[in-house]
């Protein structure tokens, strides 16, 4: 051997000849089973392989391959594991120029099939699965760095390369059921291991045009062997891809798993549900590095996914119920149900992982995507749905922002809650549903409180000392009290207005307290305050009142709120006048009507009075008590005389159940049938009334009282609220004349073609000439 490599070294133009016939007789060798002279041919091959740079080793290479390829041709392990090792050796030799028209299709195809290797003995198996993956080892280091042998990326080869490292990444419980696996010290290496570092140093050396050929065939094979349920092998695979690749590459990943998931949108629930789950892991990971543009795509597939779920779960109800038991209904909806459970739960992970400005353009882009019912909506077509699948959507969509908005932490309130933002969100929360209004107070906490101080609230109830809490807090900027002189009557309009809910429960009272609270900490100043007071006695009056007829605990649970709030609020301002007055009908209330504090009213078997006495004022919170406690240059305690009205707008009429024609309608049907006598009607003329007519003194008072009233109102009041007290007057006019036009009957326009009347049961034509119909002014020119 020392010679023949003496030899060689000194005369390499005769390399090509020493190869040649090498080969020669190694292939007489094989076929005549004389294997000891196989093996001592290999190792001549290997050792002048190793020993000659030259140029001349061109040729003796494509003899050496074609050695190599007849070794792993034979069916005997040993020789396949023989040329298996030559091939390595040869791969891990740096060549100086690139080969142009050398391929290793035969090599890609004989040593994927080794992977896939069924041998009877397990410890055979192993040793030839190892040498398969070694080979595509080989293959991979050898064609990779060469710009030449771009090729390896093409399908055909990924297609054989990427399954066959999968097939020995599965659990080999699953993968050798017929055939146990071989004890540890039976085989020097484990496939599993070693085909998971080839897959890791395949992926790390995959280009940026090479990803998409690199991913899919992962996909594939994951389909072909039903490995998406259960989902284990599948997200152990996307973590090692996502692991593997550079950062920039992560967004092709994404991009492949979501045209996945598109083309498996009608598949059974826990397919879908398995590929949610391994996006969540791909995005997860992502999220932390550079996602590219594929931010939005993503919430955009998730949430078509979601609708066609929930079509899915709702749409093949009736289909169900005739064609098969109603337990088997429920196991369906179950299943879509761990659908739609997985898509949020993706959508929050990734929102909330993503930096403060592109979450502000996620929590935009899914709230543009919350439908309401009977409305047009881009994305979904509510009625087709009905009135449960829109319920449906809008919680979940709601949950998944609770989950992108938790640790959202805006340094001004204009940046977190813009009016494209604010709007809708409010519009919701005005909808009669509970579980609704409780979604949209919990988002609302989640932006506003930037200090994590909900947690020590605790609940609604009465606080004994608030400073032992140590609520965390800074002075308001000024960019957010802009934001409050802006946006702050629509927070209490929507605070007032979900307080009388008759559907609500104590959770929602406790959202509401939290709400309040959480605006005291972070958002107030001296006008601010005076307008929550404002907002907590309005409540309390509404709830005396009962204009509206609300049940008896909705009035208790209103006024339980108002006193935990004041209570709350005369600590945090520190004003012990204050404190004094509230602790005052606190210590009241829990001797003659602890029906009115909320560690009552909200348990389960709180007596509950027949009406509230109205009377006993010391019960209530006066306004000119607390007036004269908040005297002083502070507090402008002067706009407390004025009580707080909610301003009414549009989104009024979108969201409530009854809209002004339904009260037409049922005033036009109810009215004929229940009029009184017009005798009953006639007023009885006394000698008292007429007393009352001629004494005009009194009249005159409340008039001048009523004109001082308003001039002061229009003095003293905030902008915003005298601009909503006259926009509440010119939508009742609004709404009186469309009532009119309702009820007026619509006869069509004269017109000279002539109109049809009915006159004894015989249609007549009658035409009107030009001259004689009647234009208004502005139509004649």
């Amino acid at each position: 051997m020392e010679k023949l490599t003496f030899y060689a070294v000194s005369a390499p133009e005769k390399l090509d000849r020493i190869g040649a016939y090498l080969a020669e007789r190694l292939s007489r060798d094989v076929v005549r089973h004389r294997y000891g002279n196989v093996v001592i041919a290999m190792e001549a091959l290997d050792q002048l392989l190793m020993a000659c740079h030259s140029q001349s080793i061109k040729p003796f290479v494509e003899s050496f391959l074609h050695m190599v390829a007849k070794l792993l041709e034979s069916r005997e392990p040993d020789l396949q594991v023989l040329g298996t090792n030559s091939f390595v050796k040869f791969a891990n030799i740096e060549e100086d120029t690139p080969s142009y028209h050398r391929r290793y299709d035969f090599f890609v195809s004989q040593f994927s099939a080794m992977c896939h290797s069924m041998h009877e003995e397990p410890e055979t198996r192993s040793r030839i699965r190892v040498a398969g993956i070694r080979g595509l080892q080989g293959v991979v280091r050898k064609t990779v760095n060469d710009e030449l042998q771009a090729i390896i990326w093409e399908p055909q080869h990924m297609d054989k390369l990427i399954p066959s490292m999968l097939f020995n990444m599965q659990d080999a419980q699953d993968l050798d059921s017929l055939h146990p696996p071989p004890p540890p010290s039976a085989s020097s290496e484990d496939p599993v291991v070693l085909a998971e570092s080839c897959f890791r140093e395949l992926l790390g050396r995959a280009a940026y045009g090479n990803m998409n050929n690199a991913v899919r065939p992962v996909l594939v094979h994951l389909d072909n062997h039903h490995l998406w349920d259960p989902n284990e092998f599948a997200v152990s695979c996307f973590r090692i891809i996502m692991y593997s690749i550079q950062a920039q590459h992560s967004h092709h990943v994404i991009q492949q798993v979501l045209n996945h998931l598109d083309t498996h949108g009608r598949n059974t629930p826990r397919v879908r549900a398995g590929i949610v789950q391994v996006l969540l892991e791909t995005v997860a990971i992502a999220a932390k590095g550079s996602v590219g543009p594929t931010v939005l795509e993503v919430f955009n597939t998730l949430l078509k996914h979601l609708r066609i779920s929930v079509d899915l779960e709702l749409g093949e109800g009736p289909r169900r119920a005739s064609a098969a038991s109603a337990s088997s209904g429920r196991f369906k909806e179950s299943e879509e149900r761990i659908v739609q459970n997985a898509i949020i739960q993706t959508i929050g992970f990734f929102g909330g992982n993503l930096p403060d400005y592109q979450r502000a353009e996620v929590m935009m882009f899914i709230m543009g995507k919350i439908p309401v019912y009977g409305t047009p909506c881009h994305s979904m077509d509510t009625v087709r749905i009905g009135h449960q699948g829109t319920k449906r959507i809008q919680t979940m969509l709601l949950s998944s922002l609770i989950m992108v908005t938790s640790g959202f932490k805006s340094k001004t309130m204009v940046a977190a809650l813009p009016p494209p933002f604010l709007e809708p969100l409010f519009s919701i929360s005005l909808m009669e549903d509970s579980e609704l209004r409780q979604l949209v107070l919990e988002i609302l906490h989640n932006i506003i409180d930037r200090h994590d101080n909900r947690a020590k609230l605790r609940g609604i109830r009465i606080i004994p000392n608030v400073a032992a809490l140590k609520f965390k807090r800074e002075k308001i900027s000024k960019q957010d009290v802009a934001f409050m002189k802006k946006h702050g009557q629509q927070l209490y309009r929507h605070i007032y207005l979900g307080s009388k809910e008759e559907d609500n429960v104590h959770k929602n009272y406790e959202l509401l307290f939290t709400t309040l609270a959480v605006l005291t900490i972070e958002l107030t100043n001296e006008e601010v305050v005076i307008d929550l007071i404002r907002l907590a006695i309005a409540l309390q009056d509404m709830a005396l009142a009962n204009e509206e007829s609300m049940p008896m605990v909705i009035r208790c649970g209103i006024m339980a709120l108002v006193a935990a709030y004041l209570n709350f609020l005369s600590q945090m301002i520190a004003n012990p006048s204050f404190c004094q007055h509230v602790n005052k009908v606190v210590e009241l209330r829990s001797l003659d009507a602890p029906h009115l504090l909320p560690e009552h009213i909200f348990k389960d078997k709180c007596p509950l009075p027949d009406s509230l006495d109205k009377e006993d004022r010391s019960l209530y919170f006066q306004t000119l008590d607390i007036a004269e406690c908040l005297a002083g240059p502070t507090y402008s305690v002067d706009r407390l005389s004025i009580s707080y009205v909610p301003q009414v707008t549009d989104e009024d009429r979108l969201t409530r159940r009854k809209s002004v024609v339904d009260t037409i309608s049922l005033q036009v049907d109810i009215l004929p049938n229940n009029l009184p006598d017009q005798s009953q009607l006639a007023e009885e003329i006394t000698f008292e009334t007429l007393k009352k007519a001629i004494d005009t003194t009194g009249l005159e008072e409340q008039e001048r009282e009523k004109r001082r009233q308003v001039i002061e109102k229009f003095q003293k009041a905030p902008f915003e609220e005298i601009a909503a007290h006259c926009e509440s007057k010119a939508n009742m006019l609004h709404d009186r004349l469309a009532q009119i036009f309702e009820l007026t009957i619509r006869r069509p326009p004269p017109s000279p073609s002539g109109v049809v009347s009915v006159s004894a049961g015989h249609p007549q034509h009658q035409s009107v000439p030009v001259y004689e119909m009647k234009f208004p002014d502005l139509c004649v020119y």
